[in-house]
């Protein structure tokens, strides 16, 4: 089972998502899944730090905690957030 990462780190980091993408949502589309995936390997770096590891998380850190988890945490995706305000705008017209 995997420790999991301190719900108020969560709902820090969703609040600043949040704001970024509140500001950023009509931006250029493609820019927001590399950032998904810079965010998601700061906070490996976090819990590679809490076990007493140096170092960015890579290897096998993406196996011991893959997207799946950062996503059952709630941590918000900006991509899909992006995705949702697309279609909602194509519905609306």
């Amino acid at each position: 089972m995997h420790r999991r990462v301190k719900v108020p780190l969560i709902e820090e980091t969703n609040r600043t998502l949040r704001g970024c993408f509140n500001y950023f949502q009509h931006s250029i589309p493609n820019i927001f899944k590399p950032l998904d995936q810079w965010i998601r390997g700061r906070l490996r770096s976090v819990l590679r730090k809490r076990h007493k590891g140096n170092g960015r998380a890579r290897g096998n850190d993406h196996q011991r905690w893959p997207n799946a988890y950062f996503a059952e945490l709630g941590l918000i995706s900006l991509a899909l957030a992006r995705a949702k305000a697309a279609n909602a705008r194509k519905e609306a017209h």
